[in-house]
């Protein structure tokens, strides 16, 4: 059973004031909930129905945290979801930490905040094999629920650094592409063995500042009348050219 004062306490965590005052997200249902258990996060509670709970006894087993039985009207009013399919739990947010890159693709995130399309970014990110993303300080919360929800399970492989991306982008050797309507035709570009991939916001694009500093503009060509393509539709396309050509 779930008790009210942990139900406030996770209610709470949808909010990225006492995300970040506790240190500690949500993740909800089961197959999330599986994927964490199988990462690198640290868990430090965790509910589950009686039927989740018996079929990852093993996995369970090897985790340091609290762990309640709970029926799916519970996990359902203890989280954000309308209706739970087994799980929710809590676990330990990670330090935001630059990672080293070398010889690979990271995609570089300029200001995009729907918390839907980040999560399917990173959940294409992690189809395609790219292992980490960099991101504006301006893009949405990686430990926004709707950000777990849409990447279903990916946030455990991939791991996203927020930073002033002005002064990384300065900072490094990589060849830089961007993504622009009038850029060059992806298919066209010759890549290089890693480098970065810079998506700019659903609106407006790359902003100015960032565009400076990118030097290779590329564009994936259109045939129909849409003004623009969604920014995790269009980092799916880019990605898939640039696994092509490297094969």
């Amino acid at each position: 059973m779930i008790s009210k004062a942990k139900v406030k306490h996770l209610k709470s965590l949808q909010v990225k004031k006492y995300r970040k005052q506790e240190q500690s997200f949500l993740v909800e249902g089961a197959k999330s909930v599986v994927e964490l258990l199988n990462s690198d996060f640290e868990v430090l509670w965790l509910a589950g129905t009686r039927l989740f709970l018996n079929q990852n006894e093993e996995t369970l087993s090897g985790i340091d945290a609290e762990i309640v039985e709970a029926t799916d009207n519970e996990l359902a009013l203890s989280g954000s979801f309308q209706s739970n399919d087994g799980a929710l739990a809590v676990a330990k947010m990670k330090v935001n930490t630059e990672a080293p890159i070398k010889n690979e693709f990271v995609l570089v995130l300029d200001d995009i905040r729907d918390p839907g399309n980040l999560g399917t970014i990173i959940r294409t990110a992690d189809w395609y094999g790219i292992k980490k993303i960099v991101a504006s300080e301006e893009t949405a919360d990686f430990y926004n629920p709707k950000v777990l929800n849409a990447s279903m399970g990916s946030f455990c492989r991939v791991s996203m650094y927020y930073t002033q991306l002005v002064t990384f982008l300065n900072k490094s050797n990589l060849p830089i592409y961007g993504t622009f309507l009038g850029g060059t035709d992806v298919h066209k570009v010759k890549f290089d063995n890693g480098g970065l991939i810079v998506i700019g916001n659903e609106s407006n694009g790359i902003s100015l500042a960032v565009e400076k500093l990118i030097a290779h503009k590329i564009t994936i060509p259109r045939f129909g009348n849409a003004e623009s393509l969604n920014a995790a539709i269009a980092t799916g396309v880019i990605l898939d050219v640039v696994r092509q050509s490297k094969k």
